[in-house]
């Protein structure tokens, strides 16, 4: 009898464009998890909103999101790709969750205090809570590993708390979720500034490259990506920070190691070496786009595939909150 596969729960808000941070650092590492794990992934429409959103864009934006997923090759048909805003149990669980949970625990969440110096106009309860639905999405599929960064691990960390909280009031309720701490992807900073994150929401149209740019864009993009006075292609992320970040998508793009890049552009200048970066990068993303083009037209399949994994999301995550209703005594409906 084969052994059942541990289950990996990940998702991106639904907010802006993917980029390439977002494609190498999480997306592309996805795709090669769901042979050892049985996968879920989420289209965080409902984190979306502690932000303002234009609905029209939203809407299709979430959908985008869903689409890209499968165009970089996750299949629809082998993960459980789905729409959060579709699955009610995520925000009926929060709400529980809320109540096993501190507000001191809350106060020490980094994200929320950076998120409200950007947001000072709506700092919201949303935004405050945030973790908690997280610590949902994550229990509601019993998840046994979460892929997470640094910037993320805070939240998996409450997210355990929560559940061992809990478990420790009912019982064996719901799997302790550990970070994921197999290969992890690169991680690509932005293009103007080598000292943050790559972003969707970056205000600088050159700082960050989307996964649906024009080759042409992306290669203009590279050649105005900021490095240092020097010539030499070294990595050195403390003194060079602009071109260690080029050298770390040159890496991840071409699987070429630092030694042989900085061999390859061995007293050939700054120049090349972003031609070179824009040219595999641009070469990399081609297949994407194109099947990204072609799913966005066939409307009755990507309906078909968000209908039947909503379908199994809401039918796996109910189970687990049936149990949570039953364990803290709440009355059973009567149908």
């Amino acid at each position: 009898m084969a052994e059942e596969k541990k289950i990996l729960y990940s998702g991106m808000q639904a907010t802006g464009t993917l980029t390439l941070g977002n494609y190498l650092g999480a997306l592309r590492n996805w795709i090669t998890l769901n042979e050892e794990y049985e996968c879920y992934f989420g289209v965080m429409d409902m984190h979306s909103i502690t932000v303002r959103q234009n609905p029209t864009e939203f809407r299709q934006k979430a959908r985008d999101l869903f689409t890209l997923y499968v165009a970089a090759g996750l299949d629809p048909e082998k993960n459980c790709i789905y729409f959060q805003s579709h699955v009610p149990c995520h925000a009926e669980l929060a709400w529980i969750l809320n109540c096993y949970t501190y507000m001191g625990e809350l106060n020490r969440m980094t994200q929320f205090k950076d998120k409200s110096a950007k947001h000072a106009d709506n700092i919201n309860a949303g935004l405050y809570t945030y973790p908690v639905l997280m610590a949902a999405d994550i229990l509601l599929y019993q998840a046994d590993v979460v892929p997470v960064g640094k910037d993320q691990l805070q939240h998996l960390e409450i997210t355990r708390d929560i559940a061992q909280r809990f478990n420790g009031v009912y019982g064996d309720v719901f799997k302790i979720p550990e970070p994921y701490t197999g290969k992890i992807g690169a991680r690509v900073m932005s293009l103007q500034d080598p000292m943050k994150k790559m972003s969707k929401s970056d205000e600088n149209p050159n700082a960050s490259v989307f996964l649906v740019d024009d080759a042409n864009v992306i290669r203009k993009k590279f050649k105005r990506a900021v490095t240092d006075s020097e010539t030499e292609v070294r990595y050195d992320v403390e003194n060079k920070p602009g071109i260690s970040n080029l050298m770390d998508i040159y890496s991840a793009t071409t699987g070429k190691s630092m030694e042989d890049i900085e061999k390859e552009f061995a007293g050939r200048g700054y120049g090349d070496f972003k031609t070179a970066v824009g040219d595999a990068v641009a070469d990399l993303l081609t297949p994407l786009q194109e099947r990204f083009a072609e799913l966005k037209k066939d409307k009755a399949y990507i309906d078909s595939m968000i209908k039947a994994n909503d379908e199994k999301a809401y039918y796996t995550s109910t189970k687990t909150l049936r149990k949570v209703k039953k364990k803290i005594g709440y009355t059973e409906m009567i149908r």
